[in-house]
């Protein structure tokens, strides 16, 4: 019976240790998801679009890309949202799996339009139905983002 008040204490013990674990996890998630400064630097955010465009190509992710779209995308200065969403769903099912690879990568906001940011890099793209390439290419591509309330969406894509 003495055991017990011990078994209980124990208890007490533990569960104030979890909520303070709990507490400062979640501190620490906050300030590392948030207090690093992305949303409240423009380059840290558009850098960051840059990286999400190739994660949501590579994943396949037709809705994805669609939604970092600007409304009045357009690229090569005549093809459309519609353009882009068919070419995505056409390259992915074509190839099961899609590798984008970004050589020298620049990105930069304009100093005159700070809602305007650019991005320059020479893009290797493969798809393969396996572990080995099937197909590849080399681009040299040119976007221009917009700053669309507090988000860097795609306007203008350019390549050769």
């Amino acid at each position: 019976m003495s055991a017990l008040p011990g078994i209980i204490t124990m208890k007490r013990k533990f569960s104030m240790s979890m909520r303070h674990l709990s507490w400062s996890l979640f501190v620490s998630l906050t300030l590392l998801l948030f207090g690093c400064g992305g949303r409240d630097d423009p380059q840290a955010a558009l850098e960051a679009a840059v990286q999400q465009l190739q994660d949501n190509i590579e994943a396949k992710s037709t809705s994805a890309v669609m939604d970092q779209l600007h409304d009045d995308f357009l690229a090569r200065q005549e093809l459309d949202r519609e353009w882009a969403k068919r070419t995505m769903t056409l390259l992915f099912l074509r190839h099961k799996n899609i590798k984008v690879l970004a050589l020298g990568k620049n990105s930069w906001i304009d100093s005159a339009i700070s809602s305007k940011g650019y991005t320059e890099a020479q893009v290797g793209l493969s798809g393969a139905e396996g572990l080995i390439p099937d197909s590849a290419r080399h681009y040299s591509v040119k976007l221009e983002w917009w700053l669309d309330g507090s988000e860097w969406k795609l306007a203008r894509l350019d390549w050769e």
